[in-house]
């Protein structure tokens, strides 16, 4: 009998174990139920407050919220998450693309830098600059000339104004241009 008395004294101490891990998880369901309970308490005041809080803004605003138009708004915006959806896949989309875009948006800037930095250097902006100028004066000089008293030269007088100062310092400007142009061009032929 004394195995009896063994045997049933195990199981009545397992079987305490077992209670005792059973009360302890009720304690634990318990002491969370009651954090929960309290957290929503805590979240119900705070809601109330912030409610309170929005409708007493709202009204020192001058705006008054219909619910129906609230309510048909929410409907909208719960109809449309997938349109929304979307939207931020374009925008993350259009990122993707700046991200990929903008090395060559940033080496055509370069390139074309460097292109105005060699213009610049050859004295292209110089030339426009000096070309506006004399097109100026051309287009003032030939306002300023009358049409209707325009003498008429003899080939005497075209050689004697030929001897002007003006004229020999346009044509040797004109020559000179010329010449230039001319050795350039040959130059350019036997690089070529």
């Amino acid at each position: 009998m004394d195995v009896k008395t063994d045997n049933l004294q195990e199981q009545i101490n397992q079987v305490n174990e077992k209670l005792d891990l059973l009360l302890q998880y009720v304690n634990e369901q318990r002491l969370k139920n009651e954090a929960i309970e309290d957290l929503f308490s805590d979240l119900s005041i705070i809601g109330k407050d912030a409610f309170t809080s929005a409708v007493e803004e709202l009204d020192k605003q001058g705006i008054e919220i219909n619910i129906d138009d609230l309510k048909a708004l929410s409907f909208k915006f719960i109809r449309n998450i997938n349109n929304f959806s979307q939207l931020i896949d374009m925008f993350e989309s259009l990122n993707d693309l700046a991200k990929d875009v903008g090395p060559i948006v940033t080496e055509a800037g370069i390139d074309f830098a460097n292109k105005l930095h060699e213009f610049e250097q050859k004295g292209y902006f110089e030339f426009i600059g000096q070309m506006a100028q004399v097109f100026d004066n051309t287009v003032v000089a030939y306002n300023t000339t009358n049409k209707e008293s325009l003498k008429k030269y003899s080939l005497w007088k075209i050689m004697k104004e030929l001897n002007s100062p003006e004229i020999k310092q346009s044509i040797g400007f004109m020559l000179t241009l010329l010449k230039n142009m001319s050795n350039q061009s040959k130059k350019n032929i036997s690089i070529h």
